[in-house]
């Protein structure tokens, strides 16, 4: 199974609860609190609606995600530097700090998590690189110098989830 696969299959780990609340759940709490009367001062059906907006949202936005990974190979990743899905270890040179990353989709990015996105400052100078690269890399708060150690890419990852 490729990445885009697996990415795919998670998607739609997100998608079938939300598609079930939308269709199922929501309208009969639609229903049970218009059977309240007034629907000017009825928070119970407020509350409703605006759960109903919130998971459309939602599941908009992972739609457009899945559709877009539709599109993704493997083979458009590269296997020999640095590229989409690719677990870094770096050396910080200033203070001698090793970091890892995993360069992830833009929506995806969680730096508290080591995830960075791929268009991010990180990401951008980090893609097409190989192991031993140095790289300077423009941040808000400076100038920051990097080393790469190792690098393993998509092809090799076993869990997508770490």
């Amino acid at each position: 199974m490729g990445i885009a696969d697996r990415l795919i299959k998670r998607l739609e780990q997100e998608i079938r609860p939300l598609e079930r609340e939308l269709k199922v759940e929501l309208p009969r709490q639609l229903a049970e609190a218009a059977a309240h009367g007034d629907l000017s001062e009825n928070a119970e059906y407020d509350a409703a609606k605006q759960r109903k907006e919130f998971v459309q949202a939602q599941l908009a936005r992972l739609y457009d995600k899945r559709q877009s990974l539709s599109g993704i190979s493997e083979l458009m990743i590269p296997r020999d530097s640095i590229g989409f899905w690719s677990k870094v270890k770096v050396l910080d040179l200033d203070n001698d700090e090793e970091i890892e990353y995993r360069l992830v989709s833009p929506d995806e990015s969680d730096p508290r998590n080591d995830r960075i996105s791929v268009s991010s400052p990180i990401g951008r100078a980090l893609l097409g690189k190989i192991d031993g690269d140095a790289v300077d890399i423009e941040t808000p708060r400076g100038t920051k110098a990097y080393e790469i150690l190792e690098f393993s890419t998509v092809h090799e990852a076993s869990d997508l989830d770490d």
